[in-house]
């Protein structure tokens, strides 16, 4: 068996390295000095981004902006900033705490609104104070699974205002089955929270960070449907701190990358 010299094998190393770039990866056989050598390139796969495109946002924040008479919207990691996160809630140290939504007359989710004190934090988790899910779920509710990336679930029981902001509340029912709390919401505009994927969790979690340095917060959420549809498009998330240090005001886009969606039934299907 021949054996490859020092200088030789840096020649056979810069070949393969060009067949890496030529054809992308796979497994291939070539001919050097008399030898033959198979070897396995990796391809090195484009991983479909688990955040929504600023096409697909945008298409559907196109339908339902209008309601917040915003009048700037700069996409954000899968959600829009509206008129540089300035909002025209009034946030005062005199409040008190409070978490209060409704219904409209077609059974869905409206407005929610609450003031906020660490007081109102919920640490422990759903098992423990018994607010985990039934087998209720909201309007629209047709789940599909199995679905690829990190999401793996179409949709999630999407809170209003949430568990872990509100959970401490008494007389507030903050579990999963809270018809007037809850809406039909993808796993992605509910569970993102990350600098580069920004769905409502991540506000969530300014707001958390909030009220565990002893921050006042007037938080508000507002699920936009079109016309009778019963799943909303997007849900407007507003929040400011009495010291004004925080300032909220977006929409998170109620979307999942590679699934298409009909709100006026709830019934989605994989994008092709």
């Amino acid at each position: 068996m021949k054996t490859i010299s020092k200088k030789n094998k840096s020649i056979l190393s810069l070949v393969i390295a060009g067949l890496i770039v030529v054809f992308g990866g796979t497994t291939s056989t070539i001919h050097f000095l008399g030898q033959s050598h198979t070897f396995q390139v990796l391809t090195k796969t484009n991983k479909v981004s688990d955040t929504p495109s600023k096409e697909k946002s945008q298409s559907i924040i196109e339908s339902v902006k209008s309601q917040t008479h915003g009048n700037k919207f700069v996409y954000d990691n899968g959600s829009w900033i509206i008129d540089n996160n300035q909002n025209n809630l009034t946030a005062k140290n005199s409040m008190q705490q409070f978490a209060s939504n409704t219904v409209d007359n077609l059974d869905r989710p409206q407005t929610a609104t609450a003031f906020l004190t660490r007081n109102a934090r919920q640490y422990k988790k759903r098992e423990e104070t018994n607010n985990g899910a039934t087998n209720w779920v909201p309007l629209g509710y047709h789940q599909i699974k199995d679905l690829p990336g990190r999401y793996h679930y179409a949709y999630n029981r999407g809170h209003l205002l949430g568990y872990a902001l509100v959970g401490n509340i008494q007389g507030f029912d903050a579990s999963e089955s809270n018809p007037k709390n809850i809406i039909t919401q993808t796993s992605w505009a509910n569970q993102a929270n990350s600098p580069t994927s920004k769905g409502q969790n991540y506000y969530e979690s300014l707001v958390r960070k909030a009220l565990d340095r002893n921050k006042k917060v007037m938080y508000q959420v507002t699920p936009l449907y079109i016309d009778n549809n019963p799943v909303a498009s997007a849900v407007w998330i507003k929040a400011k701190s009495t010291d004004n240090t925080l300032n909220i005001n977006v929409l998170v886009p109620n979307v999942q990358a590679n699934l298409h969606i009909n709100y006026a039934s709830g019934f989605c299907n994989k994008d092709v």
